[in-house]
């Protein structure tokens, strides 16, 4: 039994597919396939029922998963120990993003990250909260940016910055000349919403049921860009992050203005695992990002 047969196992207990395993694992399927025989023979016992054309893990076998998972998690930490040996700023550094902060939030900072830390070789992934936290705790991704929610408290978190959210509206909405509109305005208003899975969704409804509004709950949006043109043809009104919205604060039939009194704003943090030996690495990594987002948006403190 090695490394690699382990890190095979637990593949194919996610993928839950010889093939996708395989590619996931940069092998062919036969190959894959021979380890994980071969590492049942060397245990002397059934770690997958075969009868069926779905991958079905025997009692045995989800034991070992489980147990493969805490042992490359250690490998993970013994690498990242290793890795303190050299150039601390140096070398693979992989970064979850949720999808309302990554694609407005990287080109503000990646250039600013290379010019800091020119052997940092960075390598960028997007996914939902849920994915992302799952990929921190099982050691696939070194530290994720996204928005302080409560499925992260048990990361340590480092803040980064606070971001506004305006009101995105149609043009020719009864606010769409106003400088500002106080969030009581809202009461009895319906919004249109993100669907399920964005943190983004319940912080902005947070905000909007505290001022007596409520969600339009015949649309839901999987993007930020399906609730911008929902906009723009007039079917409602929603909220936006400011990384997202167009410097002219108008463009293609949308109007962004600012919401006040308060001002709905969301943290947004980079965290990782605590008692990573690479904590000096994060917080440097995270000053860059704070010192160039909080020109951009509402700094910490």
């Amino acid at each position: 039994m090695n490394i690699r047969d382990l890190e095979y196992l637990v593949a194919l207990s996610e993928h839950q597919h010889f093939r996708k395993a395989a590619e996931a694992c940069f092998v062919s399927q036969p190959t894959l396939s021979g380890q994980i025989r071969k590492l049942e023979d060397e245990l002397g016992v059934v770690l997958l029922e075969r009868t069926s054309r779905k991958v079905l893990f025997t009692d045995a076998g989800m034991q070992l998963v489980r147990q493969a998972q805490k042992i490359l998690m250690e490998v993970k930490v013994l690498e990242e120990m290793a890795s303190q040996q050299g150039e601390e700023m140096a070398g693979p550094l992989h970064i979850g993003f949720i999808p309302t902060v990554g694609p407005y939030l990287l080109p503000h900072i990646v250039p600013a990250l290379k010019e800091a830390f020119p052997e940092l070789e960075l390598f960028l992934h997007e996914a939902q909260t849920h994915q992302l936290v799952q990929q921190l705790e099982e050691g696939k991704l070194d530290c994720i940016i996204l928005a302080s929610v409560k499925e992260t408290e048990h990361f340590k978190e480092i803040p980064l910055y606070l971001e506004p959210m305006l009101l995105a509206l149609p043009e020719d909405h009864k606010w769409s000349k106003a400088e500002a509109v106080p969030m009581d305005d809202l009461r009895g208003e319906t919004l249109l919403m993100l669907a399920d899975g964005h943190c983004l969704r319940d912080q902005a409804m947070g905000f909007c049921f505290a001022a007596g509004a409520k969600e339009d709950s015949r649309f839901r949006a999987t993007s930020l860009e399906t609730l911008r043109n929902m906009v723009a043809a007039e079917t409602g009104i929603t909220l936006l992050p400011k990384l997202s919205v167009p410097e002219s604060m108008q463009r293609d039939g949308v109007v962004y203005v600012k919401a006040v009194d308060p001002e709905p704003q969301r943290l947004i943090t980079l965290d990782y695992r605590p008692g990573s030996p690479l904590r000096a690495r994060y917080e440097k990594l995270a000053k860059v990002i704070a010192d160039v987002m909080g020109k951009v948006c509402n700094p910490i403190g």
